[in-house]
């Protein structure tokens, strides 16, 4: 029996391996789903995206499953709540940028009618196909990365810089950057 290769970065950690396998690079098209991911992205600056899986579940919780109208009308005292959280990332700008973004986010889904219309016009509506062969190859940011994080910042946003930008496309499969060798890439080609 043949083994099923995958992108390296997956590793071993059977939590990464369900990520890879199931969730990364496949298209989002929905604005909740969307939002989750740009506030995981967030929450990772500077940390592992192992960290932040491990805490998702938490965060699901502590943030009303992502909705974004009740996040956007957090008060003070559910600012103070969540750095009293241990089950998610206790940090004060992170957290108060959880709660921008959900504002940020809604003005956007008023404009453009869903906040996946405005998200994927940075990639004209459709993945873009990478032929990387190994990890080193994967950029950190595109052009269409620098575009999204200068107009996400003009419009309000925080914890959206290019990096995380482009990390959030690959998520959501804005960005197809499965190894050519991966079972993924051509699952998701």
């Amino acid at each position: 029996m043949a083994q099923i290769r995958r992108c390296d970065w997956a590793g071993s950690d059977p939590l990464y391996l369900r990520y890879h396998d199931i969730e990364w690079g496949v298209p989002i098209h929905d604005d909740k789903k969307i939002f989750e991911f740009l506030t995981l992205e967030g929450a990772q600056a500077g940390l592992s995206w192992l960290t932040v899986l491990r805490k998702r579940d938490n965060y699901r919780k502590a943030f009303d499953g992502f909705d974004y109208e009740k996040i956007s009308r957090y008060d003070g005292a559910k600012v103070e709540a969540l750095l009293a959280n241990p089950g998610i990332i206790r940090n004060r700008l992170k957290i108060r940028s959880v709660i921008g973004n959900a504002k940020a986010f809604m003005r956007i889904r008023d404009e453009f009618g869903t906040f996946d219309r405005y998200a994927w016009g940075f990639v004209g509506g459709r993945t873009i196909v990478n032929r990387w062969k190994e990890s080193k190859q994967l950029p950190a940011r595109s052009a269409e990365s620098d575009s999204m994080s200068k107009d996400m910042r003009k419009r309000g946003f925080s914890f959206v810089g290019s990096t995380i930008c482009y990390s959030h496309m690959q998520a959501t499969g804005m960005v197809n950057d499965h190894l050519t060798y991966c079972f993924r890439y051509a699952e998701l080609k």
